[in-house]
Formats: C-alpha cells, sequence, structure tokens
C-alpha cells in the first residue's frame, strides 16, 4: 500500500532535515571531566607517595629503633647517673644540716615507694603509662588541645618513657632533631625493657631540685624520710618538682610548692588513685619540710667547711661523702638572732652596710658563720672570704709582744705627739693623756702609745706574734702596722683571739671534724683541735686581763655581758669607719664581729665600740642563757712602780722611742 495514502509520515533523516533546522545528534552517556580526572590523579599520587613515604619512614624508623634497641645497656647499669657524688653535712650532734653536690639517695623501684608517690607521678606525667607503648599519640592530641585552648605551651604530651629517653640517653636540648630522636628511642626501650623497669629509671634519674636526683633523695632533703613512706600530699609535692624543679623546690618557695601540690592532688583522686575524703585530708594539711630542710641555716658555714676541706673529698667528689663538722646550729641562731635584732632597732631601713659574726670555741672549732645580713649558700661570705684594715682590733698583738720583750702591763708609756718618719699619728677624737699604763693605753685604744709599745717590741716581734697567732694575710712593714692597717678576715681574727682565751694555745679556725664515705663506718680522715703552744701563759693571761679592762672601762663598755659574766675583748674602728670591729670571748665562746660596706664606703656613726658591741654582747648573751659563770684565764699582776717611757717636748722622736725603751729596760732590771 502506498504510504502517501495510507496518511503515516516517514522519520526525516539528518540529511532531509527541514531547511534551516540543525541536525539533532543521538545522546551518549558522559564520561569524567578534565576536573575529576585531576583530582583523582592527585589523590592516586598523594596516596602513592604517602604509601612510599610511610614505607621508608618504617623502615628508617624500624632500623634506628633496633639500632638503639641493640646499643641500650641494662636498666641496673643506669639507675644513678650523676656525674659527681655528693656532700652529707652533719653538726656536732651529728644531725644532717646541710648538703652539697648531687644528691642521690640510692636505688630504688616502683615496689620500693610509697604507691601514693608512683599515683602522684603517673597523675601529673602519664596517665596512660601501662598502656602505650613509648608514645602516645592520644596524650599528644590531649596535650595540643589543651595548647590550643591557652594560646600557649601549658601541656607537654611526652611520655615518661621519652622523658626517661632525654634524661638518660639523649641531652636537653630544646630542637626539634632532639625531640624527633625521642621517637625511637621511646620505642627500642619499651622493647628492652618491661614497664617497671623504665618507671624505675624516672625514680632514679629524674632531677628534684636543691641539687637531687631521684625522688629517695628528694623525698630525704625535703621531708627526711625514705619515699616508702611519703604521705599523699607529701608525694603529690615531689610529683609537683617534675614540672620545674627548682621553681617549686619548696626550699625555695613552700607556698608555690603546695599550690602545684593541690594540682596533683586533685588529678590523683580524677584519676581514681585518691578518694573524695583522703583528697580532701591532702588538701587540708598540704606537706611541709622536715625541721632540718625548714631551718635553712649554716649555709655560709657548709660553704665555708667545703672550701676548707680537700677538693677530692668535697667540691670535687666523685663518691657520696658524709662529713662531720663543729657546727653548733644554737650558736648560729644566737649570731643570726642577733644580727637581726641590732639591724631592726638600730640601723635604717635603708642602710646598705653589712655584718659579719664567727663564734667559736677557745680550741677554734667554729660554732657558727654568718657571712652577711642574707646568709643564702653561695653568696659572698664576709666572714671568711673579705680582707679588710683591722684597726685597733691588731692591738692586742702589739702588746703580747710587748709582753714577750719583758714589758708589763703597769709599765707607763706617755701618750703624747709622735713623729716617725714624717708620719704623726693622732688619737681618735684628738687630745693627748700624758703618762698611761698600758694596760690603760690599751683598754682607751690610744693609739700614740701603740706605736710607741710597737716600736719598743720591734716590728718583727709584732708580725711573728701575729702569725703565730693564726694571722696569715699579709702584714705592714712600717710603724703604722701597730694601728691595723693590715687587711686580715674576720675568721683570722676570732681564731688570733682564741689564743688569749686558751691561755697561749693554738686557736687556728677549724670545721671538720670527720670524713667518711656514706655506707662506710670507717672514717677517711678525722680532725682534732691543734692543741700547740703558740704564746706563753703568762703573756696569754696579762693580755687577757688588758682585754678584760677593756670591757670594764674602755672602749668596750658596751659590750659588757648583763649577767656580770667575765668578758674581754677590743674594739677596732679604721680611717674614716669604713670598718668597725670588736672581737672578744668568755670562758667559754670566742666571737667577732665585723660592721662595714661592701664598696668600702664609710660608714655613719658606727665605731667598733658602737654597733658592733652590742651585736657582740647579743650574741653572747643568747649563747650563755642557762650557762654557769666561769672567770677568765686572765692573770693579774699587783701594781708596783713603773717604768717610766717619757716623751721630751722636742727632739727626734724616733730617738726619743728608743731611748725611752732601754731606760725601761735599765729600770725593769732594777726592780728585779
Amino acid at each position: 500500500m502506498n504510504e502517501r495514502k495510507s496518511g503515516a509520515r516517514r522519520p526525516q533523516t539528518p540529511s532531509k532535515a527541514r531547511k534551516g533546522q540543525r541536525a539533532e545528534k543521538p545522546s551518549a552517556p558522559r564520561g569524567p571531566g578534565r576536573l575529576d580526572r585531576a583530582i583523582r590523579a592527585l589523590a592516586r599520587f598523594v596516596v602513592g607517595a604517602a604509601l612510599r613515604v610511610g614505607i621508608v619512614f618504617a623502615v628508617i624508623l624500624g632500623g634506628a629503633v633496633w639500632a638503639m634497641h641493640a646499643q641500650l645497656p641494662e636498666a641496673d647499669a643506669l639507675f644513678d647517673g650523676r656525674a659527681r657524688g655528693s656532700v652529707t653535712l652533719l653538726d656536732r650532734n651529728g644531725d644532717v644540716f646541710a648538703w652539697r653536690g648531687e644528691q642521690y639517695g640510692g636505688e630504688i623501684r616502683p615496689g620500693d615507694v610509697s604507691p601514693h608517690l608512683v599515683h602522684a607521678i603517673l597523675a601529673a606525667e602519664d596517665r596512660r603509662f601501662y598502656s602505650h607503648w613509648g608514645v602516645d599519640p592520644r596524650g599528644i592530641a590531649r596535650a595540643a588541645l589543651v595548647n590550643l585552648r591557652a594560646g600557649r605551651v601549658v601541656q607537654g604530651g611526652s611520655t615518661l618513657t621519652q622523658q626517661v629517653a632525654k634524661n638518660v640517653f639523649l641531652t636537653d636540648e630544646r630542637s626539634i632533631e632532639r625531640k624527633l630522636m625521642e621517637v625511637p628511642m621511646a620505642f627500642a626501650m619499651e622493647l628492652k625493657y618491661d614497664k617497671n623497669d623504665i618507671l624505675a629509671l624516672y625514680l632514679n634519674r629524674v632531677y628534684l631540685g636543691a641539687g637531687t636526683y631521684g625522688f629517695e633523695a628528694a623525698s630525704q632533703r625535703y621531708f627526711g624520710k625514705s619515699a616508702k613512706f611519703v604521705s599523699p600530699a607529701e608525694a603529690a609535692m615531689l610529683a609537683g618538682l617534675l614540672k620545674a624543679p627548682s621553681r617549686f623546690a619548696p626550699t625555695t618557695d613552700i607556698a608555690q610548692a603546695q599550690g602545684r601540690a593541690a594540682v596533683i592532688v586533685r588529678a590523683m583522686e580524677s584519676e581514681g588513685y585518691l578518694t573524695a575524703a583522703q583528697a580532701q585530708a591532702a588538701l587540708g594539711a598540704p606537706a611541709g619540710l622536715s625541721q632540718a630542710a625548714a631551718a635553712r641555716i649554716g649555709a655560709q658555714f657548709a660553704d665555708w667547711a667545703m672550701a676548707d676541706g680537700p677538693d677530692y673529698l668535697t667540691t670535687g667528689t666523685a663518691e657520696d661523702v658524709v662529713i662531720r663538722t663543729t657546727f653548733d646550729p644554737r650558736a648560729q641562731r644566737a649570731a643570726e638572732a642577733a644580727l637581726a635584732h641590732v639591724f631592726e632597732t638600730r640601723v635604717k631601713p635603708d642602710s646598705r652596710a653589712q655584718a659579719a659574726i664567727v663564734v667559736m670555741t677557745p680550741d677554734g672549732a667554729v660554732r657558727a658563720v654568718v657571712g652577711g645580713r642574707d646568709g643564702r649558700a653561695g653568696g659572698f661570705n664576709r666572714a671568711t672570704q673579705a680582707l679588710r684594715q683591722t684597726g685597733s682590733a691588731f692591738k692586742p698583738f702589739v702588746y703580747a709582744a710587748a709582753l714577750e720583750r719583758g714589758m708589763s702591763p703597769n709599765d707607763v708609756v706617755a701618750d703624747a705627739p709622735l713623729t716617725l718618719a714624717g708620719w704623726s699619728p693622732e688619737n681618735y677624737g684628738g687630745g693627748y693623756s700624758g703618762p698611761v699604763t698600758l694596760t690603760d693605753a690599751l683598754a682607751r685604744s690610744i693609739n700614740t702609745v701603740a706605736v710607741r709599745v710597737g716600736e719598743r717590741a720591734g716590728r718583727d716581734r709584732v708580725r711573728d706574734v701575729a702569725k703565730r697567732l693564726g694571722i696569715s694575710s699579709p702584714l705592714a712593714e712600717g710603724p703604722a702596722l701597730a694601728l691595723g692597717v693590715s687587711e686580715a678576715t674576720l675568721i683570722e681574727m676570732t681564731g688570733a683571739y682564741a689564743a688569749f682565751a686558751s691561755g697561749g694555745l693554738s686557736g687556728a679556725p677549724w670545721g671538720l671534724r670527720e670524713i667518711r664515705l656514706r655506707g662506710d663506718d670507717a672514717p677517711l680522715m678525722r680532725a682534732d683541735a691543734q692543741r700547740r703552744r703558740v704564746l706563753d701563759h703568762r703573756v696569754a693571761g696579762r693580755v687577757t686581763a688588758m682585754l678584760e679592762e677593756a670591757i670594764l672601762r674602755g672602749t668596750g663598755t658596751r659590750a659588757a655581758l648583763p649577767d656580770g659574766r667575765p668578758a674581754a675583748g677590743k674594739t677596732g674602728t679604721t680611717q674614716a669607719a669604713r670598718d668597725a670591729w670588736f672581737i672578744g670571748f668568755t670562758a667559754d665562746y670566742v666571737a667577732g664581729v665585723w660592721m662595714g660596706n661592701d664598696d668600702n664606703a664609710p660608714l655613719t656613726g658606727v665605731t667598733g665600740g658602737g654597733l658592733p658591741a652590742e651585736i657582740w654582747r647579743d650574741t653572747m648573751a643568747r649563747l650563755h642563757e642557762g650557762a654557769p659563770v666561769r672567770s677568765l684565764p686572765a692573770l693579774r699582776e699587783a701594781p708596783a712602780r713603773p717604768a717610766t717611757v717619757a716623751a721630751s717636748a722636742g727632739g727626734d722622736a724616733e730617738d726619743e722611742t728608743l731611748l725611752g725603751a732601754i731606760l725601761a729596760d735599765v729600770m725593769r732590771a732594777l726592780r728585779e
């Protein structure tokens, strides 16, 4: 049938499309676009690269871990990693009063310490210690989040294993390289050691302030007890040191240490290590220092004792050493209290003046050292290190030399103008008294008489006496030697006066009784007073009687003790009052006091008979509380017709002094 006739329309082909119309192409499925293909290609590249880098990193990390693992020693060989040893100082009663060097309390393991201590450490430093493999991604993420919120670094992500790796095998250097090295080392340690070995290394090696390494040493240092017996509050304080040992050390700032410990207590409660009641009890009764640690006295005595001992057993020791000393905490407290009292009540608050005190017994055993108004360890010790002009405190050596030469305390010497080689000494306050006895001249500290007596005795003899009594510092050559223009330390001068107090036996200062290694009963060294005679007992007794007069009626009256206890001593004030001294003794103690400015500037309104004498009196009064009154070893001569060394109105003073000395010798010979 004809299609045209049937009315059916034939479909148009593209070639037969109506004129003016474009032929439509048949639709087909769409493929990926260029962007999609690029993203997919990049993703495949990144994944492939990451996989390859990861494989390389894993190989490198694995190699590093294996190499480090192969070199790790046994844990037992690593517990004590100190570069040098420690020194523990005991007082005269056998009690610890100071520590020096790197303190280590001995090997401890987790089972040897209080469980509270282990819990405090884990709560403070690594809560997932027993579940990670040396590096804790969750801990790192948590620390990063905390730091991000705080806007600064307030929390670290290092595990205990990483900290041990740093402390034992790496360095404290803050660098990316060192931080990266922690990772393979931590993995190697986890493979080599079990968790308790790693924790044991941590317990023994970590630094905890005040020269202590390990928790046993720190517990002994701060609380006077083993780490086995610490309470939750004490454990928290020890763990709190880990963040910043020097800043949170309780010996530095107990309040700050207690505040940090409170944070650890709350963390222990949060982790379930403490009940709410236990935590509340620990917060309500924070840990405090032991009596020895809290006292913090004797630091400068300890510095002096360390310097006085052999280096290989003190500052340079490689062993743990125990030193028994002559230190007396009671004497130290007395001296410190006296100094503080006088400065609080008699000195202006803004004064820059310094003071120092030495207390010893007549045999030279040093009992206390106050090296300045601030008695911190390591500071400049004005009692043992400062060389200062001695002033009239030197005069007893001059008179001792004269007595050795044969003069008598009752001999009379002229207090009159004097010129030697163009130099003319003057008396304090001016004026002259005419003829005076040696006793009166020393008691009143008359300069012209001291020079005349010194020339009469001979400068060489004066220097010899001073050296025999313990003055090792250089001594002046000219006639001004008699007036104390030479320099000496306070401890030297106090030791020299001890020779008078002991009846002429050496009073050379000493502080070390015994040195031994910790754990050994046999001492390596033992010391006692060197009791050799340095002065005839009659000379020492006469000088003592003369110095007793100086306190009874001379320049030292403000040093008189309130109970009438016999005491002898001498004032000393140098030119322009740059130095002021008082040194004296009873039958029981010898004490020296110095005042001055560190820059050698003159003192204002201070002489040796003023504030130094008052500090001396206050110190001695405290020292002798409850002690029986004892007489001094003084030797007094009955008054006799004195020989006079006259001073003519004119003529050469040098000739006058020589002639006077000859006349005195003649008159003495006639009397005998």
